[in-house]
């Protein structure tokens, strides 16, 4: 594993509004299936018009395209071969705290949702939900400013 290098995050902003007034919002979509990959994007072109989109395949990809594309948030696929999002995770909140990370699989909330928001994401969206429920929980992140909190000692 490469050594993480702590680097300022200046992507994040404070809120839906500053992304209506300034559509360069950057999205990265980080899942092992180029399909997923197309479908959320897709899902989210609509809600979010003028967004750039950034994609990985890979954790390793991801934590590249974290420096080239400095987005205002991660989608993040728990289950990928090699590093799973867990582990990517980790690795981005040591290095981008501050960066809203929305963690997506197709496994069931109750297996996995806490799980999440303990290890930093700000959300649990399932693939199965996403097009009701991926918009959304964007927008309500960046309404707030901040990730959802949730102390990891709980």
């Amino acid at each position: 594993m490469p050594v993480p290098v702590r680097l300022r995050y200046l992507g994040f902003r404070s809120s839906f509004a500053a992304w209506q007034a300034d559509t360069t919002m950057n999205i990265l979509i980080t899942d092992d299936h180029a399909n997923v990959r197309r479908g959320l994007r897709e899902l989210l072109v609509d809600a979010f018009p003028g967004a750039h989109f950034s994609e990985a395949s890979n954790g390793d990809e991801a934590l590249a395209q974290l420096v080239v594309s400095q987005p205002d948030v991660l989608l993040l696929d728990i289950n990928m071969p090699g590093r799973s999002g867990f582990e990517v995770l980790k690795d981005v909140k040591h290095i981008y705290p501050h960066l809203p990370v929305i963690m997506v699989s197709v496994q069931s909330e109750s297996q996995y949702a806490l799980r999440c928001l303990r290890a930093g994401a700000a959300e649990y969206v399932n693939k199965n939900s996403a097009s009701e429920e991926l918009a959304p929980a964007i927008k309500k992140i960046l309404d707030s400013g901040a990730k959802l909190v949730l102390n990891p000692s709980e």
